[in-house]
């Protein structure tokens, strides 16, 4: 088997955390996806836009909801120069107002995804994956699109048993 690639979004900064906020140094999404590719020994790729988000949570949310509601696709800094070698792909991100940042959204159209299989994960403060599979399945026709994994971000440096467990069920 091939090893696949890790696409994901994390953002550090202030995050909400177990009901208050806390300055991470290092996102939690990006904490899940460092998890995977050591399981898997695939390739990571760094979902980053040009435009830098707020520090500060709320102004960030804000910023988030306003995308959301515009149907915005901002811009990335890079993508990859192809996804041809890679058959599996991980796709992450933060939950954000019930699904995938629109800088995920971006990612996505940039792609044909005829023949791949995406393996949705998603940090989150207990929104789960809100609507991001059915809009991982509408933005990628033509993929296998399995059942996402939910991990609470203030677990997300300890979830490792979790992750092992849902990258071995799914082969």
């Amino acid at each position: 088997m091939k090893p696949p690639l890790i696409v994901y979004f994390s953002r550090t900064g202030e995050n909400y955390w177990n009901g208050s906020i806390k300055n991470l140094q290092k996102g939690n999404t990006e904490i899940v996806a460092e998890m995977i590719a050591d399981i898997t020994g695939g390739d990571l790729f760094r979902v980053e836009t040009v435009k830098t988000y707020a520090s500060d949570y709320y102004a960030c949310i804000d910023d988030a909801k306003a995308e959301l509601r515009a149907g915005a696709r901002p811009e990335l800094k890079a993508y990859p120069g192809s996804l041809d070698a890679y058959d599996t792909i991980f796709v992450g991100y933060p939950n954000w107002w019930g699904t995938m940042p629109m800088a995920v959204f971006t990612f996505l159209e940039h792609f044909d995804w005829t023949g791949k299989r995406i393996l949705p994960f998603c940090t989150n403060e207990g929104s789960g994956m809100g609507v991001s599979e059915r809009d991982l399945k509408k933005l990628c026709p033509g993929a296998t699109v399995e059942n996402g994994l939910s991990i609470h971000g203030a677990e997300a440096a300890s979830s490792r048993k979790k992750v092992e467990a849902w990258v071995n069920k799914l082969g």
